[in-house]
């Protein structure tokens, strides 16, 4: 069993758990269900975006703990004031540390700025929870979503007014995932098997695969802004960060002397 098996086998009943506390109905009633959503193809689109989307992350199965002693609110308005162009929070907490409340403290802090919910998204009450909590772009995961049921996550998420993130590793999940739902395209650089690849050659490899009109991003293993600069000028619009800020005692500091360089 991979990691990966791992987390899915315990998110189905995490999500079991969830329903039987809170219905739908309820979900469409509380928190932030209303609010008008904040585009992130907008803001990566815009000239003068630094392209970063910087994450919130307490720990991820292979590294272990991160960085336990951090305030939400407090890392990711800094991320906001150095000139982050999206959040991405965790809220998985088995694997990743994070919870509902790191997102809802967050989305507090940061109102106007397009906030992904970075979870393991398997069942259409998890969409529905999400934009109670205020996120602004939902993360489909193609490694563990059949492409119907990438289908039917990315209609409900249009449907509900926010944005799809389809994260692939290969063209094979490329080719079988991709649909008209789909807002933003993200190529994992690591390999949620096995959590093992530490470069970018697999956004490399697939940059010319993706189709044109859609916005491409880059995810994890980018530590530097010589890579910054390399993706940059073979299409690459955001840029999925988070770890080599997080590991740091001050990471917005450490986001904004990275935007600095830029």
């Amino acid at each position: 069993m991979t990691i990966l098996d791992k987390i899915i086998a315990r998110k189905i009943e995490e999500v079991a758990e969830r329903k039987l506390q809170v219905s739908i109905k309820e979900l469409e009633m509380k928190g932030y269900f209303a609010k008008i959503t904040n585009s992130l193809k907008t803001s990566l689109l815009n000239p003068a975006s630094s392209g970063i989307i910087a994450e919130f992350k307490r720990k991820s199965p292979s590294k272990g703990i991160i960085n336990a002693n951090v305030i939400p609110e407090d890392v990711t308005r800094g991320y906001v004031q150095a000139g982050a162009a999206c959040l991405s929070v965790l809220t998985d907490i088995d694997f990743f540390g994070g919870s509902d409340d790191d997102f809802l403290r967050a989305r507090k802090a940061n109102p106007s700025i397009p906030m992904i919910r970075k979870d393991f998204m398997i069942d259409e009450y998890q969409i529905i929870e999400s934009k109670s909590l205020g996120a602004d772009v939902i993360l489909l995961i193609a490694a563990n979503l059949s492409p119907l049921k990438i289908r039917e996550l990315g209609k409900l998420t249009k449907e509900l007014g926010m944005e799809t993130l389809l994260e692939i590793h290969d063209e094979e999940e490329l080719n079988r995932s991709f649909c008209e739902y789909i807002d933003v395209v993200g190529v994992n650089n690591r390999n949620l098997k096995n959590f093992s690849e530490q470069n970018v050659n697999a956004s490399l490899e697939l940059v010319d695969k993706i189709p044109t009109n859609c916005i491409k991003i880059s995810e994890s293993c980018i530590s530097n802004i010589e890579t910054i600069n390399i993706l940059k000028s073979v299409g690459y619009k955001g840029f999925l960060m988070g770890e080599i800020f997080m590991k740091t005692d001050n990471p917005a500091k450490a986001l904004a002397d990275l935007i600095t360089g830029l």
